[in-house]
């Protein structure tokens, strides 16, 4: 598959946030990033997001991620590529997080303290290869990371709740291995508009209690295919598009 109407999809995409941006009034628009979802599809995918212009890209799963990564070094690498672990992570794959450039599922305390530990984590081994970052040498460097938040108390999401963030807030100045960059959420699928609109209401209202609590937690990372616009329009500044630029996921 060359996805070779990608252009166009993205080009209406792109025409779809600045009038949502426009309508919701919250002056994020020159600062959206499109994250191209590229789970289930090849390298190719990938490939093909870079020659239209996108240089965000989103895994859900990690092995998979890894994956594409060794495939395109090994023929070549993508400049400038940008890649986001957007899915649940075990603790045990917390130091695969080195190959990513944000992580946008902090969704509980195990997690936090596995991650907190691999970005204040240094040491002294040689002889690691350059295309396994995971496992090169290290020195302390915070790992870039949003908080997911469960709006809704969603019994099949991870996620904290919206009045636990106050004392997580707390708990994250200590965390010297992680940088809180914002918040990411999801709504159900197939909600109705104004469940939409409660759930990213509510994790805007969650970024802004982390940035309160003097975290640099600008990003809102929510919305995908089915609601990236209403996300927009309640202040989004990353959606995570998939189907509507690749097509339905094999």
């Amino acid at each position: 598959m060359h996805f070779s109407d990608l252009p166009e999809r993205l080009a209406e995409v792109r025409g779809r946030i600045a009038h949502a941006a426009q309508r919701g009034g919250h002056g994020q628009e020159a600062a959206m990033t499109i994250i191209a979802v590229t789970k289930t599809h090849g390298p190719e995918a990938v490939r093909a997001a870079v020659r239209a212009g996108i240089r965000d890209i989103g895994e859900n799963k990690v092995q998979e991620a890894l994956r594409k990564q060794d495939e395109l070094e090994s023929a070549g690498g993508l400049d400038g590529v940008r890649w986001h672990l957007i899915g649940h992570l075990q603790t045990n794959k917390a130091k695969s997080l080195r190959r990513f450039a944000l992580f946008h599922a902090l969704d509980r305390d195990g997690l936090l303290r596995a991650v907190d530990a691999v970005g204040t984590r240094t040491s002294d081994s040689s002889g690691a290869s350059a295309a396994d970052v995971a496992d090169a040498p290290m020195i302390a460097k915070p790992i870039d990371a949003l908080v997911q938040v469960n709006v809704l108390g969603e019994e099949s999401k991870g996620g904290y709740a919206p009045d636990a963030l106050p004392a997580l807030a707390d708990r994250l100045h200590e965390a010297r291995g992680i940088t809180v960059r914002g918040v990411m959420t999801m709504a159900p699928f197939e909600a109705e508009e104004a469940e939409l609109r409660a759930v990213f209401i509510g994790a805007r209202a969650a970024r802004d209690v982390l940035r309160a609590a003097g975290h640099p937690a600008v990003e809102l990372s929510m919305g995908m295919s089915g609601d990236y616009e209403v996300a927009v329009e309640e202040g989004a500044t990353m959606v995570r598009i998939g189907t509507v630029l690749f097509g339905e996921r094999s």
